[in-house]
C-alpha cells in the first residue's frame, strides 16, 4: 500500500512539473507529464485504461516532435534564419528570469535580435521572421499545455480515493 501511494504522488508531482515544463525550456514538459501518468497507471489508486495510456503516449511523442518542428517551419516560412531560431531560444531562456512577460515576449525579442545580427539591413524581414518564430513558440506551447491539461484531467478522473473518515462517505 505504501508504494502505491508513492506512485500516485509521484505521478501527480510529475504532471505538475511537466505542466511547468511546457513553458520552461529546460524541462521536458509533456514527456515528464506523461511519465507522471505512467507512474499513476502502476498505482492501485488510479484506474487508467491501457489503451488510453498508449494513446496518450503516442500523442505525447507527436506533440514533442511538433513542438520542435512548428517554430522552425514558421520561421523558415516567414523568411527567418538559424540566427533567428537561436535568438528565439535564447530570448526564451533569458525571459524566464524576467518574469511572465519575459517568457511571452522573450522569444520574439530574441528572434528579432538574431535576425538583425544575421542581417541588419532589412528590419521588415527581421520583424516578419521574428513574428514567425514567436507564433511557432506560442503554438507549440499551446499544444503542450492542452495536452498536459488533458493528462491531468485523466489522472484526476482515474483516482480511486476512499474517504479517510467513515463519516465522510
Amino acid at each position: 500500500m505504501g508504494f502505491d501511494v508513492f506512485l500516485a504522488i509521484l505521478g501527480a508531482i510529475c504532471l505538475l512539473i511537466g505542466t511547468v515544463g511546457c513553458v520552461v525550456p529546460v524541462l521536458p514538459g509533456v514527456i515528464l507529464a506523461w511519465a507522471g501518468l505512467l507512474s499513476a497507471y502502476f498505482s492501485h489508486y488510479c484506474d487508467i485504461p491501457t489503451v488510453l495510456l498508449v494513446a496518450t503516449g503516442i500523442t505525447t511523442a507527436i506533440i514533442s516532435v511538433l513542438d520542435n518542428m512548428i517554430p522552425i517551419y514558421l520561421t523558415k516560412k516567414t523568411g527567418g534564419s538559424k540566427a533567428g531560431m537561436w535568438g528565439s531560444t535564447i530570448g526564451l531562456i533569458v525571459g524566464i528570469f524576467v518574469g511572465p512577460w519575459g517568457i511571452v515576449l522573450g522569444p520574439f525579442a530574441g528572434a528579432l535580435a538574431g535576425e538583425l545580427i544575421h542581417d541588419n539591413r532589412d528590419m521588415k524581414r527581421a520583424i516578419k521572421s521574428a513574428s514567425g518564430a514567436f507564433l511557432g513558440f506560442l503554438l507549440g506551447t499551446g499544444l503542450k499545455l492542452v495536452l498536459c491539461g488533458f493528462l491531468i484531467w485523466i489522472f484526476i478522473e482515474s483516482l480511486k480515493v476512499e474517504p479517510a473518515f467513515g463519516f465522510l462517505g
